[in-house]
């Protein structure tokens, strides 16, 4: 990762970084974190969670908590997702995981091109980084928190439900979930707002023996 131009200098001031896993799949909660890196204790690795294998980021994880000066993990549920849409769930569990972390911050840097309001409400500074989470260590950080998070829900549904095979495509509306989605039925850790779900539902309402 090449070094990142803060706006602020991070090692006098507390920055942030902010991003979120799981606003794809069809299932489970959309999860956020926060983290707060020490600059004069920086940890070599950091990347977007998508480009590092699973054994790293698990064990990026375990040094991420061990080593950053505060870090927290928000989460919204798939109720919370239906009723308020995944844009705004997303907000939700990111305000999570700035008040979980436990941390006043003079700025936080979130991934993407949006201020969360749930940030902005609490009076923090916001900036926007657009594939923050391959250009900033915190946001990177978070990244990998939330992804790990995510994936460990996922581990233990699929202990759960072991025929829905969680474990293996996360959730995410692969071929294989939607053929599983068509045998048996939607349990409530699904996100009944959401295109292939909604139409599965309505299946279902038309054709009973669906």
């Amino acid at each position: 990762m090449p070094p990142f131009d803060y706006p602020i200098d991070p090692v006098t001031n507390v920055i942030c970084g902010v991003d979120e896993a799981g606003r794809g799949p069809l299932m489970g909660d959309v999860v956020a974190a926060c983290v707060v890196l020490d600059h004069n204790n920086m940890i070599p690795g950091l990347n977007d969670s998508k480009k590092l294998t699973e054994k790293a980021r698990d064990e990026l994880a375990v040094l991420i908590k061990e080593k950053a000066i505060a870090w927290g993990i928000g989460r919204a549920s798939p109720e919370e997702i239906d009723e308020f849409n995944i844009l705004n769930a997303t907000y939700i569990a990111m305000g999570r995981a700035y008040i979980a972390m436990k941390k006043r911050c003079n700025l936080a840097l979130i991934d993407g091109n949006r201020i969360p309001k749930t940030l902005a409400e609490q009076g923090i500074v916001c900036e926007t980084v657009v594939k923050g989470d391959s250009k900033v260590p915190e946001i990177a950080a978070a990244s990998i928190l939330a992804k790990t998070a995510r994936d460990a829900d996922m581990y233990e549904l699929d202990k759960l439900f072991p025929q829905y095979h969680f474990a293996k495509h996360k959730g995410y509306p692969t071929a294989e979930h939607l053929e599983i989605l068509q045998k048996l039925p939607l349990l409530d850790i699904y996100r009944m707002s959401f295109g292939p779900v909604k139409r599965i539902l309505e299946q279902k309402a038309t054709n009973p023996q669906y």
